[in-house]
């Protein structure tokens, strides 16, 4: 007998069992077990043969068995025999047995006399007739109606404790909320104080600022005003080399004071002389400053307005962390002094304010073609910037590695840029990875599950390993280690590489297609890996034998994972979300929506501030690692295909790539297209 039969039978034959008397002797218990015994056979021998049910309407046949009527009927339909003995049987052979019928109701009776409850006994000995007095049956009313006075003030005594424990519970609720809300309150009062002096200061300094301005003003049109005999005596070479440096001479043009209005036009016209290099874009911009400073203020204001609440989350939560952090340092020393002013908490959310409302949108500022537009083989499955910022490489579908020029591709008008490397390889490549010491070395992870080092500058593989027996989907070289790197496959495994050996140098087993791989930034002995059991694995390769931390809580696969900073990890999933991890409290972070991915790598990168994304709606998303929601997105579209063609709907991003920490990303898409995006006001 298995556990749960066990479990299910001991406790219901205990809860039934009655224990038996003291005075009860060993024959009285004995000749109990021999009733229970011969009432269990009886009970067995008034079952029907055919259904294994208390018989119903009993019949006999020739041979002696009895039968539920319906079922004996029902099986001579069929065949001709008893289903008990075999012999011949018809229904002419078939006879009411009364006594069977008879025995039957007696034992339902009993039954049921045995399973009702008193009142239902009552009520049969009522209806069968039983003689009561009215003075007992008075008695009984009298009874039943205190009976049931109690049974109504129990059950109001219930409904008062249920209703004043709800009511204690919500009143302690409401009681930490006010409490809660009165601390918040507090630390917005002292923020609001600390930011009111700030400001004060502020005002204070560029009135400092304003009064030193105008006496250097006032200082330069006195002395030119009153020249002295120095300056007299060298006007003319004084005047000569104004001249020269202006590049303009007064000619023969007489001689005039110099107002106000004529200096600040002069200078007007050298910052335009020294800004025309910078292009009509960058002085219209200067030249209308105020009014864009203006409606930058109120844009920036509009989108604190749009994400209001999630901004109101991120402020607490930095202000009551801060208060944690103090309380424990006072727990460990009486001896902290509480500054007024600006909290590293307010300080951290001024960062983060600042970080989110300084940007709207995404402008490209160039754009080029990975290929024919009309071919499947241009999908971009990876882009990276090499260590300098200064190339960067490109793998997909089309069997080719290219590298370009950054500076090139922004600064030249062309719609077609040539790569300033390619190379061929044999099968698709799904990642590439640059050395971030070895500047002209690059890996790439294949379909055939191929990892290669190449050298950029001979255009030659270095290092091809081939110990993968299936499709590598990603490939990264360590920060910390010129020679390590890591890669994870379609087997189910992930591998530690060294370019100095021809062998893998470390393998981990997983149970799930590993889908993407990546080194902690600050050091080698740290790989995050994401698989296609919804979970991220964070291994210490010092001890394989099991994660040092499983982060849960995506829906489908993890398709990337990237690192932010030594703690702070970032993954993307096909269930359409992207969550920040702190790998060193194994703690999840925030979850991030907007996007859609539900199929296809559309690509994740992350700077310190932004995390960036791809979508199966051909855009790409920028989120703030604070904020929940994106800061802003930007549609792909292209001047060849029409948005309501059918191609159009099933274009998606599929790499996207940020350059450094700077405000530029690189973004690809199915099409092939590549575009150079800025964050912009």
């Amino acid at each position: 007998m298995d556990e749960g039969s066990v479990g299910a039978l001991v406790p219901a034959v205990k809860g039934e069992t009655k224990p038996s008397s003291d005075s009860a002797t060993p024959s009285e218990s004995g000749g109990g077990i021999m009733a229970a015994e011969m009432a269990d056979e009886l009970d067995k021998d008034l079952l029907c043969p055919i259904c294994m049910q208390i018989i119903k309407d009993a019949f006999l046949t020739a041979c002696g068995h009895s039968f539920c009527y319906m079922c004996i009927i029902t099986h001579l339909q069929n065949k001709k025999d008893c289903p008990c003995c075999g012999n011949y049987l018809t229904n002419n052979q078939l006879y009411p047995n009364f006594l069977l019928d008879k025995l039957l109701k007696k034992t339902s009776a009993r039954q049921i006399s045995k399973t009702a409850s008193p009142v239902e006994q009552f009520r049969q000995a009522l209806q069968q007739g039983c003689e009561v007095s009215v003075k007992e049956l008075d008695a009984l009313l009298k009874l039943l109606a205190e009976k049931k006075r109690k049974m109504e003030q129990e059950e109001a005594e219930r409904n008062m404790q249920i209703l004043q424990e709800f009511l204690q519970c919500l009143r302690k609720q409401k009681v930490d909320e006010l409490n809660e809300i009165q601390t918040d309150l507090q630390f917005i009062k002292e923020d609001i104080s600390a930011v009111e002096r700030h400001r004060i200061e502020l005002y204070r300094a560029r009135d400092r600022y304003s009064v030193k301005l105008r006496m250097l003003a006032d200082n330069s049109m006195a002395t030119k005003i009153w020249p002295s005999p120095v300056a007299k005596n060298n006007s003319g070479l004084v005047s000569s080399s104004r001249n020269v440096q202006g590049g303009f001479s007064m000619g023969n043009f007489p001689y005039k004071k110099v107002d106000g209005k004529a200096q600040a036009s002069t200078v007007s016209a050298q910052r335009l002389d020294t800004l025309s290099g910078l292009g009509s874009e960058h002085i219209s911009g200067m030249g209308s400053e105020p009014m864009s400073q203006s409606s930058l203020a109120v844009a920036r204001k509009k989108r604190v307005h749009a994400q209001f609440n999630d901004l109101q989350e991120c402020y607490l939560q930095k202000r009551r962390q801060f208060t944690n952090r103090m309380q424990r340092q006072e727990e460990r020393d009486n001896n902290v002094i509480h500054r007024e002013g600006y909290t590293a908490g307010l300080t951290e959310f001024q960062s983060i304010l600042s970080t989110f409302t300084r940007y709207s949108r995404l402008r490209v500022i160039a754009e080029l073609r990975n290929g024919d537009l009309f071919h499947a083989a241009n999908i971009v499955s990876s882009i990276e910037f090499d260590c300098d910022d200064e190339l960067f490489a490109t793998a997909g579908v089309s069997r080719r590695i290219k590298v370009f020029d950054f500076a090139s591709v922004v600064n030249e008008p062309a719609k077609v840029h040539c790569p300033v490397v390619e190379m061929s390889t044999r099968s698709k490549l799904s990642c590439l990875s640059w050395n971030r010491f070895t500047k002209n070395h690059i890996a790439s992870s294949d379909y055939e599950g191929i990892v290669t080092v190449w050298d950029v500058t001979t255009r030659q593989s270095v290092m091809e390993y081939e110990e993968h027996e299936k499709r590598a989907w990603s490939v990264d070289f360590s920060h910390t280690e010129p020679s390590m790197l890591v890669s994870g496959s379609d087997d189910c495994k992930v591998k530690v590489w060294c370019t100095n050996q021809e062998a893998s140098v470390l393998n981990i087993d997983m149970k799930a297609n590993i889908c993407c791989v990546k080194y902690n930034p600050g050091s080698s002995i740290y790989v995050a890996v994401g698989s296609a059991d919804h979970h991220i694995h964070y291994y210490d390769l010092r001890n394989t034998t099991h994660p040092l931390h499983v982060f849960n809580g995506h829906g489908k696969t993890v398709s990337y994972v990237k690192f932010l900073s030594n703690h702070e990890l970032a993954s993307a999933s096909t269930d359409s979300t992207l969550r920040l991890w702190d790998v060193n409290e194994n703690l999840p972070i925030r979850t991030f929506r907007g996007h859609t991915n539900e199929k296809n790598f559309v690509g994740l990168t992350v700077n310190s501030e932004y995390i960036a994304c791809g979508s199966e709606t051909n855009e790409v998303f920028v989120y703030q690692k604070a904020i929940s929601r994106p800061v802003t997105r930007h549609k792909f579209g292209s001047p060849d295909l029409d948005d309501t063609d059918e191609d159009a709907g099933s274009n998606f991003i599929s790499a996207v790539c940020w350059k450094s920490d700077s405000p530029t990303m690189l973004a690809a898409n199915s099409q092939g297209t590549i575009k150079v995006l800025v964050l912009a006001a």
